[in-house]
């Protein structure tokens, strides 16, 4: 089972798969958030002597997904779970299915790709408490009203703002047909 350590990172030993041989390495992982790595020993690194790196690393907003590997890829290996990144697949295999969920459930939440949410920014993102700055960059909302480009201003939550005047884009100039075109 995977566990956190004194400095918030999950911790534990799986088996990696060798690329070249095929035969699966018991290898101590360390899943770090904060550097943004998963990062694996050949033992524990309290055990190892001082200064020794890491055998792998894998940068954590590589991983595209991370699931259970299927019966038919490792027939005779259980508890196989498989790290999709960069065009590269890992193969790992955990001691039992609560090490497996609790693996597979930690990558994905660490690799997980969140985007905020429009009127969902934090006040210190927008750097100002109170009314939007002239170089304040302000949410809004770009509609075609009768073939009219109209820009909504939108409020923190996400709704349109009441008080705020439309304004129209400058309208196209009419299109003239080239000299060389002949009807």
């Amino acid at each position: 089972m995977p566990y956190m350590d004194r400095f918030h990172r999950t911790c534990g030993f799986l088996d990696i798969e060798d690329a070249q041989s095929g035969r699966f390495l018991r290898r101590y992982f360390i899943l770090d958030k904060q550097a943004n790595y998963l990062v694996w020993y050949m033992d524990n690194p309290q055990n190892l002597p001082p200064n020794t790196g890491p055998v792998g690393s894998l940068k954590l907003t590589y991983i595209s997904k991370v699931g259970t590997a299927p019966v038919k890829q490792k027939a005779k290996m259980t508890f196989c779970f498989v790290i999709n990144a960069l065009s590269q697949r890992y193969i790992l295999q955990a001691s039992d299915q609560e090490d497996l969920q609790g693996w597979v459930e930690a990558l994905n939440a660490a690799s997980k790709i969140t985007v905020p949410r429009p009127g969902c920014t934090p006040l210190s993102e927008t750097g100002s408490t109170g009314p939007a700055e002239k170089n304040t960059p302000v949410p809004y909302k770009m509609e075609i009203i009768g073939g009219v480009v109209v820009q909504t201003p939108l409020n923190q939550n996400g709704g349109e703002c009441p008080d705020v005047k439309l304004t129209e884009s400058v309208p196209h100039t009419s299109l003239q047909p080239s000299p060389s075109y002949i009807p």
